[in-house]
């Protein structure tokens, strides 16, 4: 299958759409402005002013700019009929973090390899409708929403070792954090009990707030004190003889021993960079063993081994100059403590997107300009993209076999999918959903399909997986759509996987290593009125790691408040039941009529879980195993839209492990 990295077949096809929209643009944008003028901004003071301010001008220019829209409308829309349904975006990288070398990572041998996978709606409607979910200035929006996504993905990992007689691995980790090596030369994340990762700072030279680097993470062009091909910094606790370390059983002691050991560094006048960095500042916690702890952290510094950093390496400049570290709370994997005894293992709420992220969906990324300002952001860490999915104008009427019915509706906006990745993009396809109802139908809401190439064996066979991204009907109401829209995307998914089999003699088998879907589903798991939804097939094909995570979807009207203004403030609010009661959105009966705090107060807090992760376990490389390391809460993009990202770690177990 070819991937389309243009709209349309053609040179000329393609000005001629250029034309057209830059014809209709000036009156999209004014209209576009008016509109927002009725539904002011949260820093906007004075709306009555506004209005009587720029109603007028924008109302005249809209006038004026109507004759040229009209004519470039009857160029546009023909032109849709032969524009592609999505746009693929590759910006080489031949460094050791480029796909190629990802490839060459992986031979299908040795204990496995972990997987990271993110989703998120970002909420990038045209102003006048993104007012409407209380969040504004969209363009802007777009370009933070990238930068965040890519600091806080491209931020060093930080490996934590012990080093025992007896025990030489890592005590516990966060996936978005801490790494422990595997026997193929990798990293990844072992299972912990983390519940929270709080941020790391990186204050330096750069000259950047610290508020700044929480909620953006490092900046791409601050000093690392961290190299390597993971970009990781090790720690080591030394351990002793026998093989027990006091500082497993005393959190406390780790601390001081790591502290101890940076001083100790410090004062041997050790060589440059490997000065450890340990000031304490405010909000750090003092017992690594709180469950809510604000700012834990276990080392704070540039450590010894293999770490190159910018600082002089003296004692006296470990203030002020040299970045300092805060890692996630480390805890004992025997000591840990389920949030809730149905899990298969801990959610964590996280401040940042986990470290060495692999895939990101997106969705409602509805605006082009924006997603052209997502896709220039992202680049900078994702080298494949694909954006601008899905079809316009009279493309997505069609006939409904299921219920025979005509849905011929004029297509206003795509899909609002968006899929950045890693790794190689080999295939994709989308299908829009033919039965789309009332204001949700003017997008061509839909699935996006993809297929990756994660690695290869030595037998030259392609280690491939299957990533679905959806966004499905909207109005609560509506849970017949929805299961339809379900049916659909389980039928187009067995289509797209045997369409893009390879078994031939040519092209030898590939082995599956993993098949996830994700995406903004808009039911939850603890309504009562979406019970059609929550017993669809889907989850007996798919597995769901965290039926009993808090909810994603935050309340409207409390995004901008100060207590949830930071990624560290919304992170310590959901932390707690109160808080998630006050800033999650619950749902309201639509048989009883009870309001929200009813609800509230009937499901303890939990909120409605509407961006869903799911991961099969079958269809995949005979004895190969698909298992959830880590599934994560991100407050990484507070203020910036209305539904909490969602992070999962799967690791791909070959069978090949060491007894």
């Amino acid at each position: 299958m070819v991937l389309y990295t243009t709209p349309f077949s053609n040179s000329c096809l393609s000005a001629l759409h250029a034309v057209s929209w830059y014809l209709i643009f000036p009156c999209y944008w004014l209209l576009d402005q008016l509109l927002a003028l009725f539904t002011p901004a949260p820093c906007q003071k004075n709306q009555l002013l506004c209005l009587v301010l720029f109603m007028p001008i924008y109302l005249g220019f809209l006038v004026a700019s109507l004759p040229f829209a009209f004519l470039g409308f009857l160029f546009w829309c023909p032109l849709q009929c032969a524009r592609r349904p999505y746009v693929y975006s590759r910006l080489e990288d031949k460094g050791p973090a480029g796909g190629g070398a990802l490839l060459r990572e992986w031979k299908g041998t040795g204990p496995g390899k972990s997987f990271c996978f993110a989703t998120a709606n970002v909420c990038l409607l045209p102003e006048s409708l993104a007012r409407h979910n209380n969040v504004y200035k969209t363009q802007v929006r777009a370009k933070e929403i990238g930068h965040r996504i890519r600091n806080g993905a491209s931020r060093p990992q930080i490996k934590i070792y012990i080093d025992s007689p007896t025990n030489t691995s890592i005590s516990a980790a966060s996936f978005s954090s801490l790494v422990s090596p595997q026997g193929d030369g990798t990293a990844r994340p072992v299972p912990g009990s983390i519940k929270r990762t709080a941020s790391v700072d990186y204050k330096g030279n750069s000259g950047r707030h610290p508020s700044d680097e929480a909620a953006n993470g490092p900046a791409s062009g601050d000093p690392m004190d961290c190299g390597g091909p993971e970009n990781a910094c090790i720690v080591r606790i030394a351990g002793e003889e026998g093989g027990r370390h006091p500082e497993a059983d005393d959190p406390s002691a780790a601390a001081a021993a790591a502290g101890g050991q940076a001083r100790d560094g410090a004062a041997a006048g050790g060589p440059r960079g490997q000065t450890p960095n340990h000031s304490r500042r405010d909000g750090d916690s003092g017992s690594l063993g709180s469950r809510s702890a604000s700012k834990e952290s276990l080392v704070k510094a540039r450590a010894a081994a293999g770490l190159d950093s910018g600082g002089s390496g003296e004692p006296g400049a470990t203030h002020g100059k040299a970045p300092a570290h805060k890692a996630s709370v480390v805890k004992k994997v025997a000591a840990r403590k389920r949030r809730h005894p149905d899990e298969a293992f801990d959610h964590e709420i996280s401040a940042f997107f986990p470290a060495n992220l692999d895939f990101l969906c997106l969705q409602e990324v509805f605006d082009k300009r924006a997603a052209t300002k997502l896709k220039h952001q992202l680049h900078g860490y994702f080298e494949h993209i694909v954006y601008d999915v899905g079809v316009y104008g009279c493309q997505g009427c069609c006939c409904c076999r299921r219920c025979c019915e005509a849905h011929c509706c004029f297509k206003c906006f795509n899909s609002g999918l968006f899929f950045a990745s890693r790794y190689p993009v080999m295939d994709a396809a989308y299908h829009c959903y033919t039965n789309g109802k009332g204001v949700d139908s003017l997008a061509s809401k839909g699935a996006l399909f993809l297929k990756v190439q994660v690695g290869s064996t030595p037998q030259d066979q392609r280690i491939v997986g299957y990533i679905t991204c959806t966004h499905l009907h909207a109005p609560e109401e509506d849970s017949a759509v929805r299961c339809e829209q379900l049916d659909m995307l389980l039928e187009w998914l067995a289509d797209f996987r045997k369409s893009t089999s390879s078994s031939s003699t040519a092209n030898p088998e590939e082995l599956v290593a993993f098949d996830v879907v994700c995406g903004d589903l808009n039911f939850d798991n603890c309504s009562s009125d979406d019970k059609l939804e929550q017993q669809h097939s889907l989850f007996t094909r798919y597995k769901d790691p965290c039926r009993l995570g808090p909810g994603t979807m935050l309340d409207q009207d409390g995004i901008n408040d100060e207590d949830v203004s930071s990624p560290e403030n919304l992170q310590k609010v959901l932390e707690s039941e109160e808080g998630r009661r006050e800033y999650l959105a619950f749902p309201i009966s639509k048989t009883s009529g009870a309001g929200q705090k009813g609800r509230k107060d009937v499901l303890k807090g939990n909120g409605r879980r509407i961006d869903y992760m799911l991961y099969a376990e079958e269809g995949l490389c005979p004895d190969w195993k698909a298992e959830v390391e880590e599934f994560s809460f991100i407050t990484q993009l507070s203020g910036l839209t209305d539904h909490l990202p969602v992070a999962m770690r799967l690791m791909v177990s070959t069978g090949d492990e060491e007894a």
